[in-house]
């Protein structure tokens, strides 16, 4: 049983999407165009950046847009693996850093 909780992009979606706020729709694609383009950060960084943050926040929509967005950008596919490891590296970097968190209350309960 291969079912996803995401759907797959359609026409017939993104037209639904776009029909009920066209206006919005294109100023969050201006937006985007306008971010990504070359600037102090060229275009080929910046989506690197995109697939690392794709993958810290696990958008499977983002990871193979700007994936593919990556790719036609110049970046290498060693490039991309490397962004991925960044992204790991500062999710589990969180999960460390948030540790005190934890052992600060286990402290506080514990009365040490």
């Amino acid at each position: 049983m291969d079912q996803s909780v995401y759907p797959s992009s359609t026409d017939d979606l993104a037209a639904i999407r776009r029909d009920l706020a066209p206006q919005t729709l294109r100023t969050f694609q201006d937006f985007g165009r306008q971010v990504f383009a070359d600037g102090e950060i060229d275009a080929r960084t910046k989506q690197l950046i995109a697939v690392a943050v794709a993958h810290v926040t696990q958008c499977p929509y983002c990871i193979r847009g700007h994936v593919k967005a990556a790719l036609k950008a110049g970046a290498s596919d060693k490039q991309i693996m490397e962004a991925i490891w960044v992204a790991a590296e500062m999710r589990a970097g969180g999960a460390f850093a948030h540790s005190l968190l934890a052992l600060d209350e286990i402290r506080k309960q514990r009365g040490a």
